[in-house]
């Protein structure tokens, strides 16, 4: 027999012997954090924005008279461990749809499982291109980053800023980074007619980026596009600070992390990136990172601002929540496959959502959502532009 449907058959059985086995009739979510390992400065505070979601909506009655509760596993980043969780949440906690996995190493893993499985999947952080591509159950709270990037370089040449030449960086030993640097930031360059004078790379474990700094200074282009997480951000913009280097370095959601300008020190002025949250845009962004920031400090956290992360996090469980009222689901036992799907159908059809983001809407398992051109001016970051990519 095909390994898939037997895999399949298994599952069904399994579901069908664990949604029997629950009784409480709540709206079970599973939801894989990465408290630990390689993602926790940007996942850690993530659990407190789902917690709040969920208390938010339980506190107005919940969803069809039905509280949501939520089932976790922290898969420290492992895709391993992360295909563990969803299988756990498919077929042994009896989940309608899961929250999560945060990076796009584990949605590689997790993704064919899931649409095999037949539950929907929605990830926060995951951000290489094209990575929701033949999932029907896969979607992606997150923009990926050559259409990020895109809107950085259109808000750049929109405000006349100088763009005459351009050079890459990036981490070698992380996915996304290098895929930035050897992919997103050439074919954007190329968009926007920005000559690419030349690259250099670097592993995240160095703290010594000297040599790369040296070459960028030679070849003295107007922007480098970055392909990092934070710390290597941190890392380039100090050195370019000590060697005097005054480019304009631009990246994507990879280093939006709400603290790197204090991080940098009175480095990496100018510095440019787009992020899908900022906390000063309205009234509703206000009271969100107002009540996270009490939350957080309440736990002890060293970070209390939101990052995008937490908000893309908090706004899957009110579009988990969205899709579940428009679908009518009730948590009983014998309807679980068959509204596992429907969850599905309705976030594709999710048009302008009003999210703390702004307005969501799915393409091909994509969130469209504004993005926000921040660059960093007398050490915090201020907002560049705003911009819908299409």
């Amino acid at each position: 027999m095909n390994r898939s449907l037997v895999f399949g058959a298994t599952l069904l059985a399994a579901v069908s012997a664990s949604a029997m086995a629950r009784a409480d009739g709540d709206l079970v979510l599973g939801y894989m954090m990465a408290k630990s390992g390689p993602y926790v400065s940007l996942a850690g505070t993530n659990e407190i924005a789902v917690d709040l979601a969920v208390e938010e909506i339980n506190a107005k009655g919940g969803i069809n008279g039905k509280k949501i509760k939520v089932v976790k596993f922290d898969t420290a980043g492992d895709p391993k461990q992360a295909t563990t969780a969803l299988r756990r949440f498919a077929e042994d906690d009896a989940a309608l749809a899961v929250i999560g996995p945060f990076s796009s190493s584990e949605v590689r893993t997790t993704f064919p499982v899931g649409e095999r499985a037949g539950i929907p999947q929605m990830s926060m952080a995951s951000s290489a291109p094209g990575l929701t591509k033949g999932f029907s159950y896969g979607f992606r709270n997150t923009t990926d980053e050559g259409k990020v990037i895109d809107q950085v370089l259109g808000a750049i040449k929109d405000k006349k800023l100088p763009a005459a030449s351009g050079a890459a960086a990036y981490a070698t030993d992380d996915v996304v980074s290098k895929s930035i640097g050897t992919n997103v930031v050439p074919k954007m360059f190329e968009k926007y007619a920005i000559p690419l004078k030349g690259s250099v790379d670097f592993q995240l474990a160095a703290f010594d980026l000297s040599p790369q700094v040296s070459k960028l200074k030679e070849l003295a282009p107007d922007i480098v596009g970055l392909g990092s997480p934070p710390e290597g951000a941190v890392n380039l913009a100090k050195e370019l600070k000590r060697q005097g280097v005054n480019t304009r370095v631009i990246g994507g959601t990879t280093i939006a992390d709400p603290e790197l300008p204090k991080r940098m020190d009175g480095a990496g002025e100018n510095l440019t990136i787009g992020t899908t949250f900022f906390p000063d845009v309205n009234a509703t962004t206000k009271a969100f990172a107002a009540e996270f920031a009490k939350r957080t400090k309440a736990a002890g956290q060293t970070r209390t601002e939101p990052n995008q992360m937490d908000a893309a996090v908090y706004d899957i469980v009110y579009l988990y929540a969205e899709a579940m009222k428009r679908a009518g689901v009730t948590g009983e036992a014998g309807k679980l496959v068959a509204e596992r799907t429907a969850i599905r159908d309705q976030l594709a059809k999710l048009k302008d959502y009003d999210a703390v983001e702004g307005k969501i809407s799915f393409v091909d398992g994509d969130a469209v959502k504004p993005v926000y051109v921040l660059e960093v001016k007398s050490g915090k970051w201020s907002l560049l532009d705003t911009r819908m990519p299409d």
